[in-house]
């Protein structure tokens, strides 16, 4: 059986499965994605520092996050992370700890701290729905202001150098930052939802913009990595925001590339849709958006 949420459709575990899956919560990978594939990441934190930090984002709240960053002297570019559904689990930190690698400040701040922690579940319907939607989009709006002026105040930061990506809910968290906040310099969203959910699925209860309202607000350019065989995100709804783009000029000169082949999560390395070739592309790709625009 399948599960419809914003991260494409998921296997349902049953009981026995995820009791065999148990010893992966010590690794911190989120159940509810599936078992962690053989292909899976591990970045190690040689040359850099790697904290849990807390930072005040919305309604002055002291939000947690995850910070990787180059422990060489100096003053270094932003990445703000922003996770998947399942939080901020080994999959998302170890892309802190490789962007901290390439020279960059990687902040995941914790968007869904309030609700409860997704990374340690299966039940995506009955545990993980209720958390991210409690998640709303003001709140992970102000989140991420709170990150950006809690960076700013740091000496390893370089003021002027902020970039964002993220990853499914996280992508299209990139595109709505992009059209909000002035003080990113370029996106990279990988596999974001792109329109307004239809009425009763995942996201449809909180009525908000999505990424094809604000084509012509985006502050920043943006890169939009998609799957040409995401049964979640449809191409048609690419489609649709590459027509929303033209139609408002494209002043951001955003891009959106889309991979063959590839299904929803495809650079997710401990999930079975990982798609090495697409995922290495997608992430070359990515750092040199970021160059090309100054981060």
């Amino acid at each position: 059986m399948l599960l419809r949420t914003p991260e494409g459709d998921l296997p349902d575990l049953n009981m026995s499965r995820r009791t065999a899956l148990a010893s992966l919560f010590t690794a911190g990978y989120a159940l509810g994605a599936g078992p962690a594939g053989a292909q899976a990441i591990t970045t190690d934190e040689a040359g850099l520092i790697v904290e849990e930090v807390t930072f005040r984002g919305a309604g002055r709240y002291q939000a947690p996050g995850y910070l990787a960053r180059p422990a060489a002297p100096g003053r270094h570019p932003v990445v703000i992370v922003v996770n998947e559904i399942f939080g901020i689990h080994a999959y998302i930190k170890d892309v802190c700890r490789r962007l901290a690698k390439q020279g960059y400040v990687a902040l995941a701040p914790d968007y869904f701290d309030r609700g409860g922690d997704p990374s340690t579940t299966t039940d995506i319907q009955n545990v993980i729905r209720p958390i991210v939607a409690k998640a709303v989009y003001e709140q992970v709006m102000d989140d991420t202001e709170g990150a950006i002026r809690f960076l700013r105040r740091k000496r390893y930061v370089q003021k002027d150098a902020f970039a964002i990506t993220g990853f499914c809910w996280g992508g299209a968290v990139v595109w709505m930052a992009a059209a909000r906040h002035k003080a990113f310099k370029a996106g990279v969203a990988w596999y974001g939802r792109l329109v307004a959910p239809e009425a009763g699925a995942f996201g449809a209860e909180e009525g908000r913009p999505w990424p094809v309202d604000v084509a012509g607000a985006l502050k920043c350019p943006v890169l939009g990595l998609y799957a040409a065989e995401d049964r979640g995100i449809p191409v048609a709804t690419v489609d649709q925001m590459r027509a929303a783009l033209a139609a408002a000029g494209n002043p951001s000169r955003s891009e959106i590339v889309v991979f063959d082949g590839a299904q929803h999560g495809f650079h997710a390395d401990y999930r079975p849709s990982f798609k090495k070739d697409a995922a290495e592309d997608g992430w070359a790709r990515m750092l040199a958006w970021f160059k090309t625009n100054g981060i």
